[in-house]
């Protein structure tokens, strides 16, 4: 029975099928360049620790006046790993800004792993020399894939280089990728992979950095994707100095971007070293952002709301097709 007052609403679930279905590469990258030149509010997420642990859930809303809001639930249970049950999963749910109604739910996972990997593509089409020949992952996790698809799916790469610390979870990422008809190798050298790569998409758990400043050649890409709390990094925070920076949300970098934050601290570099955000590349992707062939170019991407709402509106607007209805008494 319903309680007094509420009445039965009808809501749309995407499961991961449908939100991957919704979202393919260029498309997304298309919508995110567009949704961010329009006016979303997107406040500093909340951390809730209810264990009193190290596992935490993150509550990230944005909105758009009058029109839909959505909330992303995020789980991080390192513990899970122990267990074979992934550390992160998360939910997300859309809300009219009209009647306040709750109108669907979308499995978050999928939604952060595409929206992250096409913001880090968006920023490579923009600041990447466009002769670009080789791409460079590094890194296995869940984001390798998405990242190497999302990259090649705005660029045309004639080689793609996956590295790890682990030989054979490199070769997992290469065969999946293999399985959506795109090929890569197994490159087991860091110092190689970068001394052959002209975009390089690190994204891992790292807390020690593991790429050398020496290491990053004249004219490469870097987009730092992994180390999204003060006290991770995947670069060393010395090339911050020696490179062009640009972050995905200048805010969030600011209070948790990974090695540029560390540098600013270690007084390497000021804020105002960060010369632009990701919306304002989107805005003007013919700018000459590179200040030369040789420049070196990091994007630093620690995630924020807005990029969540972009794509689950662009997921909600395939409805009915692949998406499930679902009537419950509110």
């Amino acid at each position: 029975m319903s309680e007094p007052g509420l009445r039965a609403t009808s809501m749309q679930f995407f499961d991961q099928a449908a939100v991957a279905h919704a979202l393919p590469y260029p498309a997304l990258v298309d919508a995110l360049a567009a949704g961010l030149q329009q006016a979303i509010v997107s406040p500093p997420r909340m951390v809730c620790t209810p264990n009193g642990d190290d596992s935490a859930v993150l509550i990230m809303p944005a909105w758009k006046a009058h029109e839909r809001m959505g909330v992303k639930l995020v789980s991080i249970w390192p513990g899970n790993s122990a267990r074979g049950q992934s550390a992160v999963s998360a939910v997300y749910v859309l809300l009219s800004c009209e009647d306040g109604q709750p109108i669907a739910v979308l499995d978050g996972t999928e939604l952060t792993l595409r929206r992250t990997a096409a913001a880090a593509a968006l920023a490579a089409r923009i600041l990447a020399r466009k002769n670009s020949q080789t791409l460079a992952i590094l890194g296995t996790g869940s984001l390798s894939a998405p990242l190497a698809t999302a990259h090649a799916s705005v660029m045309d790469f004639k080689t793609i280089l996956v590295w790890g610390r682990d030989a054979h979870k490199a070769q997992v990422v290469v065969d999946r990728l293999a399985a959506q008809g795109l090929s890569a190798e197994v490159s087991l050298d860091l110092q190689s992979t970068l001394a052959r790569a002209d975009v390089v998409a690190a994204a891992s758990t790292a807390t020690e950095p593991f790429i050398r400043s020496d290491w990053v050649k004249p004219g490469t890409h870097l987009g730092l994707i992994g180390a999204f709390t003060p006290a991770m990094a995947e670069a060393e925070p010395a090339l911050m100095p020696s490179a062009q920076l640009f972050a995905d949300s200048l805010e969030a970098v600011l209070q948790k971007g990974g090695e540029v934050l560390q540098a600013i601290v270690q007084g390497l570099i000021s804020a105002s070293a960060i010369q632009a955000e990701l919306a304002e590349l989107a805005a003007q992707p013919q700018k000459a952002w590179r200040q030369s062939e040789d420049s070196i170019t990091v994007f630093k991407s620690v995630g924020f709301a807005s990029l969540d709402l972009i794509a689950a509106e662009k997921v909600f607007a395939t409805r009915p097709t692949g998406a499930r209805m679902s009537s419950e008494r509110r």
